[in-house]
């Protein structure tokens, strides 16, 4: 009887063992970036871009796992995005949605209630085809006035709630400001900060995984 029960543990232990050697299944996901310049690589070289360095790290996790679509476009802007989003949604068919927009329309004084009324249309439009959305927000410069500041970054918190999506506060969060990671234009990210974007939106994405 001992040796049966000291068999079955040791049989227990070798089970145990070979299962947890199994790594976890990932299912297959399409990740679709739907922004503007910051996300299209706008002055400086595609393979620079934090998109092309997140599609690389995700490959190296996930070998031949994830497929990722970036639909974004240098000077977009939320009205330009609601009207592009449906057909993209229909080709691609992504699992992920990655919403970066924004900046431009406060860039140009939108008012802020069209801003976060574009937003909310975006996720919903993705939401509606079973697509886990991500919301990257933006902040605008100083200049601009506290009262439009402040409204500008709640439309981000408004529709994050509202719609009970994942949102990161701050997109260009340990870039904005910083004059050697940016253009010479002081509005778009160089090549040295495209992999602090990267780790700035790497965890928000990989938890949707």
């Amino acid at each position: 009887m001992q040796n049966r029960n000291y068999k079955n543990r040791i049989l227990a232990y070798v089970c145990l063992v070979c299962f947890s050697a199994v790594p976890m299944f990932v299912s297959a996901k399409t990740i679709m970036i739907v922004g503007d310049s910051l996300s299209a690589g706008y002055g400086i070289q595609v393979n620079q871009g934090w998109v092309s360095l997140f599609k690389n790290r995700l490959e190296q996790q996930y070998p031949k796992k994830h497929k990722v679509v970036n639909v974004s476009v240098s000077g977009e802007t939320t009205s330009g995005a609601v009207a592009r989003l449906p057909k993209l949604l229909a080709t691609h068919k992504p699992d992920i949605v990655v919403i970066e927009l924004g900046g431009n329309d406060g860039l140009r004084g939108q008012p802020p209630q069209l801003i976060q009324k574009n937003l909310a249309q975006l996720v919903l439009q993705s939401q509606k085809t079973k697509a886990q959305v991500i919301l990257l927000g933006m902040k605008m410069p100083p200049n601009y006035g506290t009262a439009y500041q402040q409204a500008f970054e709640n439309n981000y918190k408004i529709v994050s709630n509202q719609y009970k999506v994942k949102l990161m506060p701050f997109f260009l969060k340990d870039v904005a400001g910083h004059k050697y990671l940016m253009q010479k234009d002081q509005i778009h990210p160089n090549a040295k900060a495209q992999p602090i974007l990267l780790n700035n939106t790497y965890p928000y994405i990989k938890g949707a995984l």
